[in-house]
């Protein structure tokens, strides 16, 4: 089973990131945490570190209505929350690739009967998110 939902785009790195983070919020997601892997990768590791993993950031997207239905729902599914979304473009990369979290993965480790239809919403919410992103990315390349 995959854990992520996947769109590769020919967008640049900073574009598809602003992009996603718009897509997001169409979707009721805010995002909540940043984490620019290739930045911590440089300061902890060194800039060679930092060049292997090309630009890499982790964005902590949170729908405030639907994670509260999933702690009320089950309290410890918060050690999966934010939902993780991540934009990468690798050193030689030609394409950007966005990545989403699939929330049915979290189910499978939860056993509160009311996780499945809460993932399935958010699977959905960010399903769209992503296609918003593959679209545009897509119409901006060939118009």
């Amino acid at each position: 089973m995959s854990y992520t939902n996947t769109v590769v785009v020919p967008s640049g790195f900073e574009k598809t990131v602003a992009l996603t983070r718009q897509s997001l919020g169409e979707q009721g997601f805010g995002v909540l945490t940043e984490i620019d892997v290739r930045d911590t990768f440089a300061t902890k590791l060194g800039a060679e570190s930092a060049d292997v993993v090309g630009d890499y950031i982790i964005l902590g997207a949170c729908n405030p209505r639907l994670a509260e239905r999933a702690v009320a729902a089950d309290p410890n599914i918060g050690a999966f929350l934010p939902c993780n979304v991540i934009v990468r473009r690798g050193p030689d990369a030609d394409a950007t690739t966005v990545q989403a979290i699939d929330p049915q993965a979290m189910v499978q480790l939860s056993d509160a009967p009311e996780m499945t239809a809460i993932a399935s919403e958010v699977g959905e919410l960010l399903a769209r998110a992503l296609a918003t992103v593959k679209n545009h990315s897509t119409a901006e390349a060939h118009g």
